[in-house]
């Protein structure tokens, strides 16, 4: 391609040579081998969800609170920005090479290095940009390290460390996705929601911390020890008419309803897993080998639902840094109700909601829903609703749904944007499966074995089922958030984590199928 016709984004390449990263191997690396690394990325993981960041203040705000098992990072921890940087420079550059605007062909090899690699220079900018002010406004250094170096150096070294644990996640994802099994990002997100759920089944700490047990207003914050503890604090009769019942039954995101709910979403995530159509195919030269080429109703996977989350997520951070962060004296957007309000924050008393919930204004429509309790309860039964919160409720009904209008049909939404983005970045799209079926010496039976031919009728369901898959992602993961889901999981974090251990069995299925069958890699592209 002449040097006039090729993308802006190769004035970066003198960079991108230079710019530290994973060597791909060199040919096919055994499974077990693949299981090596991915068990090491994910138990380092695990050790730097534990390593809490020097320095810092145990009285921290976390902006991300809400989206936790979305970012899969640890908060006060030196990985406490999580996938979040990875994501944002991910929609970033989907939105822009999906309107045109950087001129890439991503099925040129040349272009889609230059693509990958704007991504790691993106996903660094990131790192800073979404941590800095974190540390700025609200990740409180310790009085003792602002009284030994001051405060901005202290500053300074809590913004350091978190910005080292951001591009270590970064490099771990780029080590599993080149040596290991699956995806580092979707892992990291299994084993945060994994985490949680087991915790919102058996924690015996309070729901509030910091404060005494009681059954109505601080009951444990696990289902079962919540059943145990009510029933035996309370009489039958004050259980049925004093709120032990609501409690136990749609109160918190450990309630009886989001047991059910979880069971719920978790048979329809299998069972869409599971569907799927089927293309006959036959070997071209081999007489008799016959085969099928599956196109599924969860067609591109979960990662759009990733997109769209971190989306939000990003969304409710400037509402807070314009609310009391470093952008507050901003004209027009700083300090406005309009744009978001966070009186839990100024307050300090996270008492019956996240102090990172924006209770009014664009970031609150945009919020996630979490659970009954968060709409439901508050448009039927308002005084349930401030006996069991302890908060006062000043929305009306029109805001509460308005709030679940907004907030499923911008999730709906972006789902089937993103699936279109990611299945044309991902080269799911009908021209780069026919051509992937040519390579692999298979064809339609009963036509020439011509890639034309495949895409046509490929065509006919591909483009359809990629609409169909994000609109079903969506929708789900808006159920999962109206009923509620066990833990801190939070519905698309639930639906997520089914999602990726089920493509995960798959891949490690797949991978053993390769082991056995050499010559089945060049149909997987990774011959």
């Amino acid at each position: 391609m002449p040097d006039d016709d090729r993308s802006h984004l190769y004035k970066l390449e003198p960079i991108l040579r230079r710019w530290p990263a994973v060597t791909r191997p060199e040919g096919h690396v055994h499974f077990r081998t693949k299981l090596l690394w991915t068990t090491g990325v994910i138990l380092t993981y695990f050790i730097l969800s534990n390593i809490i960041v020097w320095g810092l203040a145990p009285q921290t705000v976390d902006i991300f609170a809400q989206f936790r098992a979305i970012l899969a990072g640890e908060a006060g921890s030196i990985i406490h920005l999580g996938i979040g940087p990875i994501v944002t420079g991910g929609i970033i550059l989907q939105l822009f090479q999906g309107a045109g605007i950087f001129d890439l062909d991503l099925q040129d090899p040349e272009d889609k290095q230059i693509y990958q690699g704007t991504q790691k220079i993106l996903v660094f900018l990131s790192i800073w940009i979404t941590g800095v002010p974190q540390v700025f406004g609200f990740l409180e250094p310790s009085a003792e390290l602002m009284a030994w170096v001051g405060t901005g150096w202290a500053q300074t070294i809590i913004a350091l460390q978190i910005g080292v644990g951001g591009y270590l996640i970064f490099i771990m994802d780029e080590v599993i996705s080149k040596w290991g099994i699956g995806s580092g990002v979707s892992l990291f997100i299994v084993a945060g929601v994994s985490q949680g759920v087991f915790t919102g089944l058996f924690s015996w700490l309070p729901s509030i911390s910091g404060q005494p047990l009681s059954p109505i207003q601080n009951p444990p914050g696990g289902l079962f020890p919540k059943i145990v503890y009510i029933l035996n604090e309370m009489s039958l009769a004050e259980v049925v008419h004093a709120g032990g019942y609501e409690q136990i039954a749609f109160v918190g995101t450990n309630s009886l309803v989001s047991f059910l709910s979880t069971i719920v979403v978790f048979v329809v995530v299998v069972w869409a897993e599971s569907t799927r159509i089927e293309l006959p195919l036959s070997h071209a030269r081999v007489r008799g080998a016959r085969g099928r080429y599956p196109i599924r109703l969860m067609y591109t996977n979960v990662l759009p639902l990733i997109f769209v989350q971190a989306l939000l997520a990003n969304v409710n951070l400037i509402g807070i840094l314009l609310w009391s962060g470093p952008l507050a004296d901003l004209p027009f957007v700083g300090n406005q109700h309009w744009v978001g309000s966070y009186p839990f924050i100024e307050a300090g008393d996270a008492a019956g909601g996240s102090e990172t919930q924006a209770y009014s204004g664009i970031a609150y429509y945009l919020g996630p829903i979490e659970g009954l309790a968060s709409w439901l309860i508050p448009l039927v039964a308002p005084e349930l609703a401030q006996q069991v919160t302890q908060v006062m409720l000043f929305r009306s009904n029109m805001q509460i749904v308005m709030h679940v209008v907004v907030y499923s049909t911008v999730t709906i939404v972006g789902c089937v944007i993103f699936s279109i983005f990611w299945a044309e970045t991902a080269s799911m799209g009908p021209s780069d499966v026919a051509r992937k079926i040519q390579q692999s010496g298979m064809q339609l039976p009963g036509f020439r074995r011509d890639t034309r031919i495949l895409e046509r009728v490929l065509e006919r369901y591909i483009p359809t089922i990629i609409i169909i898959s994000g609109f079903v992602l969506g929708a789900l993961s808006v159920f999962a958030g109206l009923f509620g889901t066990i833990g801190m999981a939070t519905g698309s974090g639930l639906l997520l984590t089914i999602g990726i251990l089920s493509r995960t069995y798959e891949q490690i299925a797949k991978e053993q199928m390769m082991e056995m069958h050499p010559m089945m890699r060049s149909l997987f592209g990774q011959g």
